[in-house]
């Protein structure tokens, strides 16, 4: 990672951003509100030789309204004129804290809270930030130094050394937690783009794994796995059909006409099918020739018309390929009875498809139909 990744302000989260100048913007009046009573509490617990007028005005209202205005000219400016947040955002806080130092200076560590802002930037782990943060301390020291008299009088010769030298090497603990957060943040980001590869991987190779390379719809794995399902909601109540299509004639269109015109007949016929079934239908490759289609939320009726429109469509659809000829279906449809087992359904089914078959082809067949035979079937 180069020094600008840590400096570009676009790398950063905005929304991350905004959350957190709210959330400083809300503490810096909880400041104000804990001086305000800590002052107030001192002049009225604590020895405190000023009078009431001058406290009441000079250390206690005209502070907390000169800091107040300044957290909510920054408030102001976040939200009409959002590209300026940060610098409201430090620059109030800074005079926040100089205020406070003002107003103490007879603690004699309260010049160190000229870190906090500093170590408050290193959250949006941006240098520009930090930098820009440590030079308005650095400012705000000089102004204290030059312009107010009781500041002055309170430092000695070292604090003039150590001041300065606290604010850098706060700049620099802050720089550092920034550099070592944004090299976490980028090996999290690459650690997790790199499970999401494996993960739309894992799901490229799981649909592989369940679908028929040539005509697309689930395979023989999957029919089982969706069987089963529907068997266990049809325990529940809910009905499904299902229905067993066999292209008729298939060996004789892959001996005279090539594997190739049967792979292609296999995707026309499973293009069908998907064409004219409703997305809550599953449709399979079963195997061969053979195709599974479990039918939901339908009476048998709409499921037998269902599968005659699928019969007739193809039934009707002319190969270039076969010389301009037609390819049929024989399709067996049964509804699923509470009770029946999986091997009894499938079985049953599959009887009815082959009585289409030995009954000329090209129909769909039902426990309630007759074929040619002559004979209810099932």
């Amino acid at each position: 990672m180069r020094i600008k990744d840590f400096v570009n302000a676009s790398d950063a989260s905005i929304h991350r951003q905004t959350k957190w100048i709210k959330r400083f913007l809300e503490t810096y009046w909880v400041v104000i509100a804990l001086h305000f009573a800590a002052q107030l509490y001192a002049y009225l617990f604590l020895p405190y030789e000023i009078e009431a007028g001058i406290f009441y005005y000079k250390v206690l209202l005209g502070p907390t309204v000169l800091m107040g205005g300044s957290v909510a000219a920054a408030q102001l400016i976040d939200r009409y004129a959002g590209r300026y947040s940060f610098i409201s955002l430090f620059a109030a806080g800074t005079f926040v804290s100089m205020v406070i130092i003002h107003l103490n200076m007879d603690i004699r560590i309260i010049g160190a809270i000229m870190l906090l802002p500093i170590m408050a930037s290193a959250i949006f782990f941006r240098l520009d930030l930090t930098m820009y943060t440590a030079v308005l301390q650095i400012a705000a020291f000089c102004i204290l130094y030059n312009w107010d008299y009781r500041f002055k009088a309170f430092l000695n010769p070292f604090d003039l050394i150590s001041i300065p030298i606290f604010i850098l090497v706060g700049t620099l603990v802050a720089g550092i937690i920034i550099v070592n957060g944004r090299e976490l943040l980028y090996d999290l980001e690459t650690t997790m783009s790199a499970k999401q590869n494996l993960m739309v991987e894992n799901a490229a190779i799981l649909k592989i794994s369940k679908t028929d390379a040539l005509t697309g719809l689930f395979n023989h794995m999957s029919f089982h796995e969706f069987y089963e399902k529907a068997l266990e909601y049809g325990e529940l109540g809910v009905p499904f059909h299902l229905a067993l299509l066999d292209i008729d004639n298939f060996k004789a269109i892959n001996d005279k006409f090539g594997h190739r015109t049967g792979d292609l007949i296999l995707s026309r016929v499973a293009c069908t099918i998907q064409e004219n079934i409703p997305p809550t239908d599953i449709a399979t490759r079963y195997g061969g020739e053979e195709f599974a289609i479990l039918l939901f939320e339908q009476t048998f009726e709409e499921a037998l018309s269902l599968m005659e429109q699928v019969r007739t469509a193809f039934a009707e659809t002319r190969h270039a390929e076969l010389g301009g000829l037609a390819v049929t279906v024989s399709i067996g449809l049964k509804s699923y009875e509470k009770g029946t087992t999986k091997e009894r359904l499938f079985e049953d089914t599959d009887a009815l498809l082959y009585a289409a078959k030995r009954s000329g082809k090209n129909k769909v067949v039902t426990p309630l139909q007759t074929v040619d035979e002559g004979s209810a079937v099932l």
